[in-house]
């Protein structure tokens, strides 16, 4: 059985090139060379960086919003719970991180292959959901961190959100992430 003979690149023919003594000179043909391909170069512009947040100036602390009767935050108590705040941003994106490569591994190794049953298929599901969840967990946590990270800049830090009166500075001690005053999230969590 005979092959069909295969196609060479297309032959491009230029003209006859006339020499300085009037004479023309033989015709040369010229190949084209195979265009390349563009080949997508991945970036890194939607990755987190593992840093720490870029410092930015600190609003005064006096400005800052308090319940009647309680002292005004001190710079001292500011820069404290945005220390919490930023070195609790950088073990959740660490956390985050490795979540995320330990469901890489488990969604790698959990199909239904040789040599698993299907109790191993149902653990190693279990556990990629496990893991899946607690970083879903640890990313709501890290966007209430850098929100309150924010807040603090623009100095709506410690005002709540709903009624738009004072948190609390023991509240927000507590629980540096808070957005609600105790009444609202009481509210909030009845309904």
């Amino acid at each position: 059985m005979a092959t069909a003979p295969r196609k060479s690149a297309p032959v491009r023919k230029t003209a006859a090139k006339k020499s300085a003594s009037g004479t023309s000179e033989s015709p040369k043909t010229t190949r084209k060379a195979p265009a390349k391909k563009r080949v997508a170069m991945k970036t890194n512009e939607n990755r987190t960086p593992a840093t720490a947040p870029a410092k930015t100036p600190v609003h005064k602390a006096d400005t800052l919003a308090v319940k009647d009767g309680e002292t005004p935050w001190t710079a001292a108590e500011l820069a404290e719970l945005r220390a919490e705040l930023e070195a609790d941003v950088l073990h959740l994106r660490d956390e985050i991180k490795s979540a995320e490569k330990e469901i890489v591994g488990l969604l790698r190794d959990g199909g239904d292959g040789a040599g698993n049953d299907q109790a191993d298929v149902g653990s190693t599901t279990l556990e990629r959901d496990h893991e899946m969840s607690l970083a879903n967990n640890a990313r709501d946590m890290l966007d209430q961190d850098e929100r309150a990270l924010s807040r603090i800049e623009d100095g709506t830090y410690g005002v709540c959100e709903s009624c738009g009166k004072a948190i609390g500075k023991g509240r927000l001690q507590a629980f540096p992430r808070a957005t609600l005053c105790v009444s609202c999230k009481e509210r909030e969590e009845r309904r």
